[in-house]
């Protein structure tokens, strides 16, 4: 405000030193006092910023967003904060591990104003507070770890620094909404031989893998061949078993044809004239078969009862008389 206020009177007194502006520099004067009194009186906020009022050096208040009228020569915007969430980057440092192991780590801190004046006065500068609070809590988590799970721990971490953070915030106006860690980096040695061990594994699971690929095809073969062989015992069986009924069907099938050509052998027996035809049937066959018995060689062999063929005609028919159950008689 003083420079402007020093500019105006500046061109007040050149004014009153020119005799044809010498009765303008009052005028003059007054109306660059008012101006530079609305210039410096009234203030323009913008939307998620808050603005620190001093009061002869003391704090007097926050202006909100908007418009705003303060004191000229009394007030004065000390400070301006953004109540934005605000990312701030948190320069990689070297950390020891609980095994001793050196650990390059580096992080990415989120965190807002939440109380200006706390913000104002309460850390000369609260940025470079939380900053070194940051990496001092960083190195004592990672020192609380081996090696292995610091990599595997990154939310354990996080988290531990927030709260830490977090606590330590409020005096100083800030809240510390979120840490993420962005790289570990051990050294040279430490990743290669980390490689050898992630490499090592892998050829390991690649064995087992294809052990147990091997072992699920014996598996396999051996139950499709056990299934095969159970299949064909089945098939075996059905047809063993499809043989015999058919066996047995072909012998009941015959024993009821030989049954019934009995049966009908036995009604023409008990017919009328039966007998007859039964006498004339044996006494044929009787003929033909002496006559194929001479037919086959030069051996001749003679019934002792040749002599008498009535005699073995009447025997063979007392033979079929009691098969069919008819009472005897001499033949005709």
């Amino acid at each position: 405000m003083f420079p402007k206020l020093v500019a105006v009177i500046v061109l007040a007194v050149a004014a009153f030193s020119f005799p044809p502006t010498h009765g303008f520099a009052v005028p003059l004067f007054i109306l660059g006092a008012v101006i530079v009194f609305i210039v410096e009186g009234v203030r323009v906020v913008p939307q998620q910023t808050a603005w620190v009022v001093e009061r002869l050096g003391r704090f007097h208040k926050i202006l909100e967003p908007g418009l705003n009228i303060i004191v000229p020569f009394v007030d004065r915007v000390q400070y301006r904060h953004s109540l934005k969430e605000v990312p701030l980057d948190v320069p990689e440092q070297v950390c020891i591990t609980k095994d001793n192991t050196q650990l390059g780590v580096d992080g990415l801190l989120y965190f807002q104003v939440t109380d200006p004046r706390l913000a104002s006065y309460g850390a000369s500068d609260f940025v470079l507070a939380i900053t070194q609070l940051a990496q001092t809590t960083l190195r004592s988590e990672i020192g609380k770890m081996e090696l292995d799970r610091t990599f595997e721990s990154r939310e354990e971490i996080n988290r531990q620094i927030v709260a830490v953070l977090d606590e330590a915030g409020r005096t100083w106006g800030v809240k510390v909404l979120r840490y993420e860690i962005k790289n570990l980096t051990p050294p040279e040695s430490i990743l290669r031989a980390m490689q050898a061990q992630i490499t090592a594994e892998r050829e390991k699971r690649a064995l087992i893998a294809k052990s147990e690929g091997q072992r699920q095809e014996e598996i396999n073969l051996a139950e499709g061949e056990r299934q095969s062989k159970i299949l064909a015992s089945e098939g075996e069986k059905t047809a063993a078993i499809n043989k015999a009924q058919g066996e047995a069907t072909a012998i009941r099938m015959l024993a009821d044809a030989q049954a019934e050509a009995v049966r009908a052998v036995a009604a023409a027996l008990a017919s009328d004239g039966g007998m007859n035809a039964a006498n004339l049937k044996v006494a044929q066959e009787y003929v033909a078969a002496f006559g194929a018995i001479a037919k086959a060689g030069n051996t001749l062999i003679v019934p002792a009862s040749l002599s008498d063929p009535a005699g073995l005609v009447a025997s063979a028919m007392t033979v079929l008389t009691r098969a069919s159950g008819a009472p005897s008689s001499p033949p005709g």
